[in-house]
């Protein structure tokens, strides 16, 4: 048996990765393959490298710190000549890096990692979902994390790449074809949440956006093969805020987000023991 945690896309509410990791940890649930998207993917990346509840301390540092608030925390003059100068972007990739470069280290390898690990990216050039799954880790993870206008594209072999989550938010699928038998869903809770008609243009974005991430997750779960048993964990809903279009820079609700993880996923972990 091979046990699969997927780790899914969603910016600063991946913060409930790490109330469901140790929901699972608390169990004795242990994984044996990673895969992720975007936040799914630094998270998962710290995963595969320490797949231990010390991870989870370090973790919760990181996306507490002044380096993760500076991530996007440029101030909205500074992101606004940044646009004007990029055309393309707010926010400069860098603090992304060196947070990338602290939890995981500068010449992190696939290769080095205690549990494998996948994490996907959108290629630019070829309109196409990439994998990674070998060699250098931090470009890679950095790729599957940017954010379409909010940092550049991450080039690799003169490649450019955008965030995973617009072609694979939870790859649940890719799990499933790595050989995962036993699935963990850490998604960020979004799917758990009722779209209802847009109000406004902010809503016409958000809604059309979430429709396109959750048709392929939905399309996956219902073609899992029945020898696979797939887990979706509760995220313990969304924070007062989360509806709006700037909330992928709060980061002052982290340790409620996990808080309120830990507790849903523990108690849908209890409700399944033998």
């Amino acid at each position: 048996m091979t046990v699969g945690f997927v780790l899914g896309g969603g910016g600063v509410r991946g913060a409930v990765h790490l109330g469901m990791l140790q929901a699972l940890f608390d169990e004795g649930i242990r994984p044996g393959l990673v895969v992720g998207t975007s936040i799914g993917a630094i998270n998962g990346a710290a995963l595969a490298a320490d797949p231990t509840p010390g991870v989870l301390e370090r973790l919760v540092e990181t996306w507490a710190s002044p380096a993760a608030a500076a991530v996007y925390g440029d101030s909205w003059p500074r992101q606004l000549r940044r646009l004007a100068q990029s055309r393309t972007h707010l926010n400069s990739a860098e603090p992304l890096r060196r947070l990338l470069v602290d939890i995981l280290g500068e010449d992190a390898t696939f290769e080095s990692l205690e549990v494998p690990l996948a994490v996907t990216a959108a290629s630019i050039e070829r309109a196409a979902e990439v994998w990674f799954d070998s060699g250098p880790l931090v470009p890679a993870v950095l790729a599957s994390s940017s954010v379409p206008g909010v940092l550049p594209p991450t080039e690799i072999g003169g490649e450019h790449f955008i965030d995973g989550g617009i072609v694979n938010s939870i790859p649940l699928g890719e799990a499933v074809r790595r050989g995962a038998t036993t699935i963990y869903v850490l998604q960020v809770g979004r799917i758990e949440e009722q779209l209802t008609k847009p109000a406004n243009p902010a809503d016409v974005a958000r809604i059309s956006f979430e429709v396109a991430r959750r048709h392929r997750f939905t399309r996956e779960i219902t073609d899992v093969p029945a020898d696979v048993t797939v887990h979706v964990l509760p995220s313990g809903g969304p924070v007062p805020g989360d509806e709006k279009l700037g909330s992928y820079k709060r980061l002052e609700v982290t340790r409620q987000r996990i808080e309120q993880a830990r507790t849903s996923t523990a108690a849908y972990l209890a409700g399944r023991r033998p």
